[in-house]
């Protein structure tokens, strides 16, 4: 069978997996915010904690903590209560097979029909978008995806020691990346985006009154222009990758 040229209408279920507290809702809590409105229940997995993030002075052993803490908050301004970390380091994350595993372990938790991450491809133009930790969870999510959720016979200790059946994840939306084929127009959950983005107090703090949304609505008109949104309308943008 062919596969989809557009993504479902709806699904039942969606798992985020990003690197860092916040990079979900930079790129996405506006389109995240649409879906929990709509009935769809989303799971976030954030890969690190966060912990070299920051630009006050708090102390390092405190700044992963607080980050959780903070995303946690973001979450619950656009709907989401079912908010996992893995734990790993900040900064220094790598397409490990043991990276694999617990991401695909979390997918066969929730089962999601759509996974949504970090783009793996670097991006020229906008090169701040391609935090190695971004590109490494995108590359790690995907192969979590297609082969090993699906296959049984990946990782077999997630089946024969916590009973994880294997599942098959139909789309990937990928975010931050040098393409976009799917625009969502988050124009009137705008204030919630906002909510989301300013619970991670640790990261925005420093930012000058009204500098945030100015930023954020100047890439979002951007990409509803790009993607032949009306006027005066906001758009998140994605590349979505149907994966049979």
């Amino acid at each position: 069978m062919p596969l989809p040229t557009a993504p479902a209408e709806h699904v039942d279920r969606v798992l985020c997996v990003l690197a860092h507290p916040d990079d979900v809702d930079f790129g996405s809590a506006g389109t995240v915010a649409t879906w929990t409105a709509a009935g769809t229940e989303v799971t976030y997995c954030m890969v690190t904690d966060g912990d070299a993030g920051g630009f006050d002075e708090t102390p390092r052993d405190q700044m992963g903590p607080l980050r959780r803490e903070e995303q946690r908050a973001a979450a619950a301004a656009v709907g989401v209560t079912d908010v996992r970390f893995l734990g790993y380091p900040d900064g220094r994350l790598e397409p490990t097979l043991d990276l694999r595993r617990d991401i695909s372990r979390v997918i066969r938790q929730v089962r999601p029909q759509r996974v949504l991450t970090s783009s793996p491809e670097r991006f020229w133009e906008r090169i701040g978008a391609s935090h190695p930790d971004h590109m490494t969870v995108g590359e790690s999510t995907l192969r979590a995806v297609y082969p090993d959720a699906r296959n049984p016979f990946a990782f077999p200790e997630l089946l024969a020691d916590e009973g994880l059946d294997a599942w098959t994840v139909s789309e990937v939306w990928l975010g931050g990346g040098p393409r976009s084929d799917h625009a969502v127009d988050v124009t009137d959950v705008l204030d919630r985006k906002l909510a989301a983005l300013r619970s991670h107090v640790s990261q925005v703090s420093h930012w000058p009154e009204g500098q945030l949304q100015e930023f954020l609505t100047g890439w979002m008109r951007q990409n509803a222009r790009a993607h032949g949104l009306p006027d005066g309308r906001l758009a998140e943008a994605f590349h979505v990758v149907h994966t049979g």
